[in-house]
């Protein structure tokens, strides 16, 4: 019997992120109501509070699985990669593209800074993405193909400026992904030894 109420317990938990995350990425945050996810989920308001504290843990649920999805990405792109200094750059541009959907843009980027804060919304990016990209850092420096840069102090600054380039190209529209994406490629291939 357990079992049964678990595996309700994560289908119902599951639909609450799923329908939030099309209301957040669609209304944003502010404009959507808990009663609109209730009643697109059709869920009862303890269901919501089983799984969540209230609106604002459901959207960091929301978050983390976007991110959880970009870090797959990350991972098989970076996985197909020849040696080191491909791995960061195809990881960078995979989490670039990820970042670059709709959705995923005004959620994680436009949305998430203002809704959870800023140190959570960076501890959320520092547990998922960044992670990987200073992995990639790290072992392209060890492998001596990219300049001596301290490893985090550059992470740090690839990941702001990717970030801004999302938050960019998502406003500007048209290219500007293309061309931000080209830019981060001559970025690393400049930083190579």
């Amino acid at each position: 019997m357990a079992g049964v109420r678990e595996e309700k317990a994560r289908k119902t938990r599951a639909k609450l992120v799923s329908v939030a995350r099309r209301l957040f990425a669609k209304q944003g945050f502010a404009a959507t109501s808990t009663e609109e996810i209730l009643e697109k989920a059709g869920v009862t308001r303890g269901a919501l509070y089983h799984h969540f504290a209230d609106k604002a843990a459901l959207f960091e649920a929301v978050c983390v699985a976007l991110h959880e999805e970009a870090v797959a990405e990350i991972g098989k792109a970076a996985g197909k990669s020849a040696g080191p200094f491909e791995a960061l750059l195809e990881g960078s541009l995979a989490w670039m593209a990820h970042f670059a959907k709709p959705e995923v843009n005004r959620i994680l980027i436009v949305e998430a800074p203002a809704v959870l804060g800023w140190e959570k919304w960076t501890a959320l990016d520092a547990a998922h993405g960044f992670g990987e990209l200073l992995e990639g850092v790290e072992a392209a420096r060890k492998a001596g193909v990219i300049r001596n840069i301290g490893a985090e102090e550059l992470a740090v600054l690839l990941n702001g400026a990717m970030n801004a380039a999302v938050l960019w190209a998502g406003h500007k529209g048209g290219k500007a992904q293309a061309r931000m994406e080209k830019a981060l490629t001559e970025l690393l291939v400049a930083l190579k030894r």
